[in-house]
């Protein structure tokens, strides 16, 4: 089936899209590229080849594949089904991907819409950071048919390590909440215990070279524990962008009534940064909320 997608557009071209639409170019694709700001797609172009258009309609125009990689529900909606959006421009049998993370409505939204009109939808939000867009490494958690998946799988394993059917459409992005739910707690876990080593006059690093060998051991202690010790987070996933993430997570336990305690106390310290000017900062800098404390 993969022998069946030769061309793809990728629509959003931003920390994660540019270097993901790059490996499909690596791989021989022909790849069609639309971007917001047209420096950008232009730049991406002259990197990798292809072509870039001046709408997301004109991008998806002959393409097999069509994936996006945006900020939130409603540019989606804007590079999808508003006007000069992608559904106008996509031909029947052909797929759309939505690779932003958005709630699970938009994502039944859109199958339905794709269904009109005889097009495969699957919701594949990922996880892994810049770093693993970069390294082709992403975890891509979908939802749709079985059909529609096993068509697009061999695409997005050029970028994606793990890349795996939840279920029906939504089904991702209920996942991606999950995920957004369980590293909100390991982050302030891992801050709060640098926080704590740090006033203990223990020296971090030894701690962590210790403690990540055993059950405290985790990818954010692995991937982060340097930069926070050096108070650096100038990098990374942002703290707005978890916010938004967090804000569609406590949504959607609210329609479930499942109880979120935790995740709703991190957004909060979230939202403790982004007064302090570091809604652009690193997810990881709950450690610099806990230190800033320390010296008010």
């Amino acid at each position: 089936m993969s022998s069946s997608i030769s061309t793809v557009a990728f629509i959003g071209l931003g920390v994660m899209g540019y270097p993901m639409a790059g490996h499909l170019a690596r791989q021989g694709l022909s790849v069609r590229v639309y971007n917001r700001t047209a420096a950008k797609a232009e730049a991406w172009v002259a990197e990798h080849g292809g072509s870039h258009h001046p709408t997301p309609r004109a991008a998806a125009e002959g393409a097999d594949l069509v994936l996006v990689c945006v900020g939130n529900d409603d540019d989606v909606r804007h590079v999808t089904t508003g006007e000069d959006g992608t559904l106008s421009g996509m031909a029947p049998g052909s797929l759309l991907v939505d690779h932003t993370t958005a709630s699970a409505d938009l994502a039944e939204e859109l199958d339905a819409a794709c269904r009109k009109q005889g097009i495969g939808f699957i919701d594949a939000p990922v996880s892994g950071g810049q770093q693993g867009a970069e390294n082709g490494t992403l975890t891509v958690m979908c939802g749709g048919t079985e059909d529609d998946f096993e068509r697009t799988r061999p695409t997005l394993a050029h970028y994606g390590r793990a890349v795996t059917l939840m279920g029906a459409a939504g089904s991702g992005q209920l996942t991606k909440m999950v995920n957004q739910i369980c590293i909100a707690g390991l982050v302030q876990g891992l801050a709060e215990g640098l926080h704590f080593a740090e006033r203990a006059g223990l020296d971090q690093q030894r701690v962590v070279d210790v403690i990540s060998q055993g059950a405290a051991g985790s990818w954010q202690m692995d991937n982060r524990h340097k930069t926070m010790i050096g108070d650096e987070y100038e990098h990374g996933f942002a703290v707005n962008w978890m916010r938004k993430d967090l804000g569609i997570c406590l949504e959607q336990a609210r329609r479930l009534q499942a109880r979120l305690p935790v995740t709703a106390l991190v957004d909060q310290f979230y939202g403790d940064l982004q007064v302090m000017g570091g809604g652009r900062w690193d997810t990881s800098s709950l450690l610099r909320r806990l230190r800033a404390f320390d010296q008010s």
